[in-house]
């Protein structure tokens, strides 16, 4: 059974830092990315990477401030946020796709985890 599971948000003051973590069980996935979700918003592209960690896309407003990374030995996919604004906050999701094609697209993710809250201050 595929499973995908966030940890690691929470609240933080702007300017801060937060670690998002998603561990993936039941296979390995070419691509991964994340995506977040503000109330009221539709969801959007936040970063993604490739299997092999060549290839990694980020969104414009988070570029500069958000690095993801993937530990292969533990399946785990992390997204380290730096300088979170109080328009970061949303809910966090981890996906996963069988293809490092098209990864900032919602569409062709396979797998999605259940999400997590990251509340920034002002």
């Amino acid at each position: 059974q595929v499973q995908l599971v966030e940890s690691g948000g929470g609240l933080v003051q702007a300017g801060g830092s937060l670690r998002l973590s998603c561990k993936a069980s039941g296979r390995a996935f070419y691509g991964m990315g994340w995506f977040r979700q503000a109330p009221g918003k539709e969801r959007e592209f936040v970063a993604a990477i490739s299997w092999d960690a060549a290839i990694t896309n980020y969104a414009d407003f988070v570029k500069g401030r958000f690095t993801i990374s993937k530990d292969n030995a533990v399946n785990t996919v992390n997204l380290q946020m730096s300088s979170l604004k109080p328009e970061d906050t949303a809910v966090y999701y981890c996906a996963a796709k069988q293809t490092v094609r098209a990864m900032a697209f919602m569409t062709g993710y396979d797998y999605w985890g259940q999400g997590t809250q990251v509340t920034v201050s002002s």
